[in-house]
């Protein structure tokens, strides 16, 4: 009887965790984007239609983490739990890390290009279709890792009434752990690059399309260490423990643990490098070229800390 009190219990923290995680990130975060369109309307009271329609449309994608939070707790309560089934609870703790990890993370810096772009519009006005287009561009970037989340989330709800061991709960909650942790770092990352290029474009308009060029090859660099955390989290999910083997469980577990962590710093320290190289671009725009190859070389050394931990978290996963 404990065993399926405890399954309740994790259950209905889930739900909890799932929406007010990512809505206490998602406040902070509009609150800091808010706080920006003000003080851009005192410094350019002129464009005050522009900055309010910038700090609008940005808080309303800073809102998508809440948005998936709350519907993934809806799908939780609404649909049917298997009562009889006590490992369903300690599976569904997967869905938490997905969704609170990634969720509280991205409401938070999801602020910073909303932030610097009504920054930018108040000190470039005459731009600010430009400003705007291009924070909509790359906030919608951004999103990527909780839209990773909230699939692999899905995927893990499909398969938690049906897990028969603690093994297999463990697979499930490796699933969640595996792109929860391996969100941070990319979207940490991610959101310093984009609010140093919005800022970048406020301070020369000139530099404009070779910040926007360098701009969609350096977030796909970014991003690449959430792909090896997706990877690893759809190979748990679409292996099943058919047995009550602990230890496969637990190294599955393991891999999890081994690319989630392993992303983190890779992806925060790719998003500063562009960041740095973005912030030059805007400076020195004829030294585009260098500056651009110096930073892309970089970024895919950087990468490679990311590679290992895949290479390591996959050894685990196949010869566990």
């Amino acid at each position: 009887m404990m065993t399926h009190e405890l399954s309740e219990l994790f259950h209905y923290l889930t739900v909890a965790f799932s929406i007010s995680l990512t809505s206490l990130g998602v406040g902070i975060g509009e609150g800091i984007a808010s706080q920006a369109a003000i003080e851009a309307i005192n410094i350019q009271p002129g464009s005050k239609n522009e900055i309010s329609r910038a700090a609008i449309i940005g808080m309303a994608l800073i809102e998508t983490a809440a948005i998936m939070g709350i519907t993934m707790a809806m799908i939780l309560l609404l649909e049917a739990k298997n009562a009889s089934n006590p490992f369903s609870g300690i599976a569904e703790l997967g869905i938490a890390f997905a969704i609170c990890l990634s969720g509280l993370v991205l409401g938070l810096v999801s602020a910073l290009p909303a932030q610097q772009a009504v920054l930018a519009i108040a000190r470039q006005p005459f731009i600010s279709q430009k400003i705007f287009r291009f924070m909509i561009i790359t906030q919608s970037i951004i999103q990527t890792p909780i839209i990773f989340g909230f699939i692999i989330a899905i995927l893990i709800k499909s398969q938690a009434n049906e897990v028969t061991s603690l093994a297999d709960s463990l697979r499930l909650v490796g699933s969640g752990l595996a792109i929860g942790l391996g969100s941070i770092g990319p979207a940490i990352g991610l959101a310093h690059f984009a609010g140093t290029a919005c800022r970048g474009i406020g301070i020369n308009p000139n530099a404009y399309s070779k910040i926007f060029s360098f701009t969609f090859i350096s977030q796909a660099v970014i991003e690449t260490p959430v792909i090896f955390s997706l990877i690893i989290a759809i190979l748990l999910i679409s292996t099943p423990i058919k047995d009550d083997n602990l230890l496969a469980g637990i190294a599955m577990l393991a891999s999890a643990i081994c690319i989630g962590f392993g992303t983190i710093g890779a992806g925060i320290a790719s998003g500063r490098t562009a960041a740095a190289a973005c912030e030059q671009i805007a400076i020195n725009p004829d030294k585009y070229a260098a500056l651009s190859r110096l930073s892309l070389f970089a970024q895919g050394l950087i990468d490679t800390s990311a590679i290992y931990a895949l290479l390591i978290a996959l050894l685990i996963f196949f010869f566990r």
